[in-house]
């Protein structure tokens, strides 16, 4: 590791917008927070823990799907281009340790007699809650990694020390969450780590774990695997018992697209977002990138597509052809969750309901258009918040880790995933008759010469449905061991021929798939131009294929963990390199 400097840089910024106290920086130097004359106060600890928040994931969730169920069509992501390369530069490689020494610094100096042991706990569990994610975030991405629990200075020789492993990681980070699941308060915050936080982040810190150790041989901890899974499984089912979260209730047709579409979190669902407002002026850009041309274009995969259930509650695959239906018919009579998700027949935006909207091939070229986080129409700018824990999520955490152990029971399901089907008035699992739908079999059989239980493929379509642009995909594919699904081709909706043709059954043609647009164009006809960026999967129809000409890459032998930055591995001989990558 190259510097861990001694500054607390985050609250020169993140401590000032969580504050009111305008005077903070004309009593205390800007570069470093002095233990003598701070933390002798709740409000001390108030002030500094707040600048952790900053650290937590905001308007990148709904785009970090881009190299999964996502296509950013301005381009691939790097990695399924086969562009990740090793870097100098640890900032952007992910290999940066600031936020740590902020959060050491804190629980080195905040157990102060003058504060009232309560507080004490409270905020020291808040500290230790952020330790842990940013320590997870670590694993999830390099595997191994050097375990500090104090703020080390330049010259420190803890600073050049070799990578811990990862069961030792991880036990620390569970460690860290057991003391914040006993002490953080447990008052509903939705903007503020609270004790069910807490237990949410344990769940899945475990779930990761004990999956990854489970399917991926490699590393040697299969046999490490099961008790994690468990522990997965208790902290969900704790979590289900003994919180005041439940799932938010509404129409099946509309209570999924304004659960998030709403400014004001969902204090029933939402454990812990990330808040933006009106008041503040703090907003994001999610609408603009899913309605305007110039933000990426966007666009889901017939993949992802293709998991929906139709509403009798059967795979899409049950039905003849099934890939080769065309947007207009394969839309209809599905899982409620699509039509609130994707642009379909009869959409219209939030504020307008009377402009049905069809999909705008100008912004999502796959033909899916995105309207998931999409409010209301008048603004670019987007103000409701960023879920970062749900209780779906912990149903979901739940069914999983049971369905892995073999003991997901009628029983256990109905207290799970089939309250978020009921939620859209979906047909329920019924654990006894689940047999293997064809789509999911060919996504994730086959590894390892794995053939899995049906019931853990309709665990994982539940979860990529309910989660869907939640920023969990790319993960989920590491931990089961499936990055070759990146190296697949995303294909868009389905053309049975080039031509016009009317997307929405009115009788009136309104997309045009051409080779050349037409002179004059027909009024009301949006073209989609066919050429070097943008193909059909056959000569004359087929599915939409974006970047065809670009080979999609996954490394099984290194791409599922990150590089580290060479300069570290220089100014550290004692780092060693992920396997598969170079070092020099």
């Amino acid at each position: 590791m190259k510097k861990i400097h001694k500054f607390i840089l985050i609250l020169t910024g993140g401590v000032l917008f969580a504050s009111c106290d305008s005077n903070f920086l004309e009593r205390y130097p800007q570069s470093e927070i002095s233990p003598q004359v701070f933390f002798n106060t709740e409000s001390d600890l108030e002030l500094y823990t707040n600048s952790f928040y900053t650290y937590l994931p905001g308007n990148n969730i709904p785009t970090d799907d881009f190299s999964s169920d996502n296509v950013n069509v301005s381009g691939l992501d790097e990695l399924v281009a086969g562009l990740r390369r090793v870097t100098s530069d640890a900032a952007s490689a992910g290999w940066t340790w600031s936020a740590l020494y902020n959060i050491n610094y804190f629980l080195e100096h905040y157990d102060k007699p003058s504060v009232p042991e309560e507080a004490r706990n409270h905020y020291g569990g808040i500290a230790r809650f952020f330790r842990a994610y940013f320590y997870f975030e670590k694993v999830k991405r390099f595997g191994d990694v050097p375990w500090y629990d104090k703020p080390l200075n330049l010259g420190d020789p803890g600073l050049y020390k070799a990578r811990d492993s990862r069961e030792m990681i991880v036990s620390a980070i569970v460690e860290d969450l057991n003391f914040a699941i006993n002490n953080v308060r447990a008052a509903k915050t939705p903007g503020r780590i609270n004790r069910w936080a807490a237990l949410a982040l344990k769940s899945r810190v475990l779930l990761f774990e004990g999956t990854f150790r489970k399917y991926h041989p490699e590393f040697g901890l299969e046999s490490s695997a099961n008790a994690l899974l468990q522990e997965a499984a208790d902290a969900a089912d704790l979590f289900i018992r003994t919180s005041p979260y439940r799932l938010a209730q509404g129409d099946p047709n509309t209570v999924y697209l304004n659960l998030f579409a709403s400014e004001t979190p969902n204090s029933d669902e939402y454990i812990l977002t990330r808040l933006y407002g009106r008041d503040v002026n703090m907003s994001h850009p999610t609408n603009d990138i899913f309605t305007s041309a110039t933000r990426g274009n966007p666009g889901l995969t017939k993949s992802l597509i293709d998991s929906y259930l139709r509403s009798n509650g059967q795979p899409f695959s049950s039905l003849p052809n099934y890939q080769e239906i065309p947007y207009w018919e394969e839309v209809k009579n599905r899982d409620p969750r699509l039509a609130q998700t994707i642009r379909t027949p009869g959409y219209t935006r939030i504020g307008a309901p009377e402009t049905p909207l069809l999909p705008d091939y100008a912004n999502a070229l796959t033909g899916y258009q995105n309207i998931k986080f999409v409010t209301e129409v008048g603004s670019a700018a987007s103000f409701n918040p960023m879920p970062i824990f749900r209780h779906a999520e912990i149903l979901l955490n739940y069914a999983e880790a049971l369905a892995e152990l073999n003991k997901l029971t009628q029983a256990e399901a109905n207290r799970s995933i089939n309250l978020l089907r009921d939620r859209v008035g979906m047909p329920r699992i019924t654990v006894s008759s689940v047999t293997t739908d064809p789509q999911l079999a060919d996504l994730y059989n086959g590894v390892d010469g794995r053939t899995l239980d049906p019931l853990i493929l309709e665990v994982r379509r539940e979860r990529r449905v309910e989660l869907a642009m939640e920023g969990f995909r790319y993960y989920d594919l590491m931990r089961w061991k499936q990055g070759r699904l990146l190296a697949r081709t995303f294909y868009g909706a389905y053309y049975p021929g080039k031509g016009t043709f009317d997307l929405d059954g009115n009788g009136t043609n309104d997309i045009g798939v051409v080779d050349v647009r037409p002179s004059p164009p027909v009024s009301g006809v949006q073209y989609f131009i066919l050429g070097s960026d943008r193909a059909l999967s056959g000569s004359d129809r087929g599915n939409i294929i974006i970047h065809p000409n670009i080979e999609k890459v996954f490394d099984e032998n290194k791409d599922y963990l990150y590089p580290l930055p060479i300069n570290e591995l220089l100014l550290n001989p004692q780092l060693e390199q992920n396997p598969g990558w170079p070092s020099r």
